[in-house]
């Protein structure tokens, strides 16, 4: 958040590089993280003006709700353990963007590379850090520290909130709300993180394939296109169907796993959020209806190539098939019951389950 005659306000990011680590994996090496962090943070604009005081006071109230929302979210979820707290970051967009580059190396690993091995990636995934940068509220990170890393991005809170016209404080805690109720799930399900880490993995062993595999499955899912309508499910739209297409079925199964898994985790946070939200969001329903609005409202061309290529589009409708199938089944079978979900992997939705929950109970619940 920028002030006049002011570079960063609030919590200092942290600006130091991502560190090495000794995870190798198909995608170590190929993207260069630190370079991606140092690009993004250069190019990436700058946040709402306001003054010191005003940025002091929004970074203020973040930390204290981000705590404040720890309760009820517990409490609703049913998902409760002995767990301390832990303090929530609160950064700009600069320090978003090095924490991101950081748990993106932590995730793939950064591999021995040579001289140039990654560079050119790295800038382009700094562009991408920088464009995302504008837009992330809040993120749970499972893969920085002992129990990962709430970040809530200061301004883009404020810039919104005064789009809205919501009320600050009210919008503010929303916000946690919904971003706790990730640390929650995390914290609740350890084994979450490492099944995040090995379907990345897979989806990053390519192996030796032959090109022309590769072109063949592409080529058949554009003929298939062409005699079937357009589906529901963003993993079969835009470019991320073209990407799925081209995939071998080890990855294609891999990615399904990490839309089906990330469907639930933002479907389960808004269902919290909203069941939470009356009892200590005074102005929660104004708050959802213009947040909705703005969710549907048309970017320009630019921005919604932008949102294309990066899958923007395909996550808000994560957020609302998955609230959808939360929805329904808790309201059949209850929270305790819904939360068998956190068992393991085989408990997770499947990409047949999230449209049609009842096949998720049949199985899962019997």
């Amino acid at each position: 958040m920028t002030g006049p005659g002011d570079g960063i306000v609030g919590q200092a990011p942290d600006t130091s590089e991502p560190s090495a680590t000794s995870k190798h994996s198909a995608l170590a090496g190929a993207v260069d993280w630190r370079l991606a962090a140092r690009a993004g943070a250069a190019v990436v604009p700058a946040g709402p003006r306001t003054s010191r005081y005003s940025a002091e006071q929004v970074v203020a109230e973040l930390a204290e709700s981000s705590a404040r929302a720890e309760g009820p979210v517990r409490e609703v979820s049913e998902l409760l353990d002995d767990r301390a707290v832990p303090a929530a970051r609160i950064v700009d967009r600069p320090g978003w963007i090095h924490a991101a580059a950081e748990s993106m190396a932590s995730l793939t690993g950064e591999g021995e590379s040579g001289r140039f091995s990654g560079k050119p990636a790295g800038m382009q995934a700094g562009a991408m850090l920088a464009f995302l940068s504008t837009a992330i509220l809040g993120q749970y990170d499972p893969f920085s520290g002992a129990d990962g890393t709430l970040l809530l991005v200061a301004p883009n809170i404020v810039m919104v909130e005064r789009a809205l016209g919501v009320v600050p404080r009210d919008f503010r805690l929303w916000v946690c709300l919904h971003e706790v109720t990730h640390r929650v799930q995390f914290s609740s399900a350890p084994w979450l993180a490492d099944y995040m880490k090995h379907n990345v993995e897979v989806l990053g062993n390519v192996g030796d394939e032959p090109v022309n595999e590769m072109l063949s499955r592409l080529l058949e899912e554009v003929r298939e296109r062409r005699s079937r309508p357009d589906s529901d499910d963003p993993a079969d739209r835009g470019v991320l169907g073209l990407l799925r297409a081209t995939q071998a079925p080890p990855q294609r199964e891999a990615l399904d796993r990490l839309l089906m898994l990330g469907t639930l985790l933002e479907g389960h946070a808004d269902h919290v959020m909203d069941a939470v939200g009356p009892a200590v969001v005074p102005t929660v329903e104004q708050i959802r209806r213009a947040f909705d609005q703005r969710r549907r409202r048309p970017a320009n061309p630019v921005q919604r190539l932008m949102r294309a290529l990066l899958g923007v589009d395909a996550k808000v409708a994560q957020y609302v098939r998955g609230k959808a199938f939360v929805d329904e089944v808790v309201g059949k079978v209850g929270m305790t019951r819904f939360n068998t979900v956190w068992t393991d992997g085989e408990t997770l939705p499947r990409t047949d389950e999230i449209a049609v929950p009842q096949r998720w109970i049949d199985r899962v619940l019997g």
